[in-house]
């Protein structure tokens, strides 16, 4: 159903409860629990008005006018972007720093993601890794294994409508401190099991696949665990730290852009794709109600419980999907524990790519003492 006819056909029936109501319920729904492969939030498609060696002139949008480093992506098309350089009132000119992927042509489209890296580690980073196979309830799990000095693990897991490569951001700073890593690919992912009900849940099934890698880790040496998760990675690892049997392996938390309020989460990503607020209520009753997993065992609450082990959060005003509030008043209540850095100007799940280096020095000094 098209989303415009679905939203008409809504909005007439509302008072009568029809079939309809439910229609686009269901369709807000979808864009939280099987985000689209463009990302969790679309700010749409930039035109690549000129290419050099080492220049890009892209469409000003709110977006391609970010400050930071990112990924420019289109079929076919992986290219990797640096800082703004130069800009008019209708474009915006920023470094291009590699195409590892495809050709980027004057007139193409494209969209930034905080995905900046393509391909693998050795790849991408020039970082050694082995493909491994993580045994969980549903069949194995994909995971690029990085070793290290330490016997300290961190396991990173991707969120919401991104993939494994998210996690390449980070990858060389933590190499760098000598962590042993695990790079998770979870249920739903392409080369995972998909969920037996085809669709995401906010991970409160999720973690699990997060329980079974901190298993993992264990098995082959791991003594002290850091979980580090974006966005619904992030509530995993909430989950995991609260709920996996091997909890007491856990030594500290990396969220980023946590989702804390799955509800407010719901109810953006519709709006996001142009469900109208108004409308966005009917996206959440539906997914509560498809994602309710009453009688599946291992299932987790809604919202994720507060952390009990020292929390690293990176967030900002300006994340539209999962709000900053949430995350504040995380770090107000328990301030022994979670310590907050704020980061602004930034979008859901590119907290590092506005600053890189200033994420990476808060990730050292939060990580020097688990190490």
């Amino acid at each position: 159903m098209r989303l415009r006819t679905a939203v008409a056909t809504a909005t007439a029936a509302l008072g009568a409860g029809t079939a309809a109501v439910v229609a686009v319920g269901r369709y807000g729904s979808r864009f939280a629990l099987k985000p689209p492969e463009a990302g969790p939030v679309p700010e749409g498609m930039v035109t690549v008005h000129a290419v050099t060696k080492d220049r890009v002139v892209l469409t000003r949008t709110t977006a391609s006018a970010r400050r930071g480093r990112y990924g420019l992506a289109a079929d076919g098309v992986h290219a990797l972007v640096g800082d703004v350089a130069d800009g008019t009132a209708y474009s915006v000119t920023r470094k291009l720093l590699a195409v590892p992927h495809g050709s980027l042509d004057a007139g193409s489209a494209v969209r930034l993601t905080p995905q900046v890296h393509y391909g693998n580690p050795r790849a991408a980073l020039g970082l050694d890794y082995t493909e491994v196979d993580v045994p969980s309830e549903l069949g194995p799990l994909p995971g690029w294994y990085l070793p290290g000095d330490r016997n300290s693990w961190v396991i990173t897991v991707h969120g919401f409508g991104t993939t494994r490569a998210h996690a390449m951001n980070v990858l060389p700073a933590l190499h760098h401190h000598g962590f042993t890593q695990l790079v998770l690919g979870y249920r739903g992912d392409e080369e995972a099991p998909p969920p037996p009900d085809g669709i995401g849940h906010l991970g409160r099934t999720e973690w699990r696949d997060l329980d079974a890698a901190m298993r993992y880790a264990l098995q082959y040496g791991a003594e002290r665990i850091v979980l580090y998760g974006w966005s619904t990675g992030a509530t995993m690892a909430l989950h995991a730290q609260h709920l996996s049997a091997v909890k007491n392996r856990v030594s500290g938390l990396v969220l980023d852009s946590p989702v804390l309020d799955w509800r407010a989460t719901v109810a953006a990503a519709a709006e996001s794709h142009g469900l109208p607020g108004t409308l966005a209520p009917l996206a959440v009753r539906a997914a509560e109600a498809r994602t309710e997993p009453s009688g599946r065992r291992g299932a987790a609450p809604a919202d994720p419980a507060p952390p009990t082990v020292p929390t690293l959060i990176f967030h900002g005003p300006e994340d539209s999907l999962a709000p900053w509030g949430r995350s504040r008043e995380l770090a107000a209540h328990r301030p022994e524990l979670v310590v907050l850095h704020t980061v602004r100007g930034a979008e859901h799940g590119a907290m590092w790519n506005v600053d890189p280096a200033g994420y990476e020095e808060t990730l050292r000094r939060f990580l020097t003492p688990l190490m």
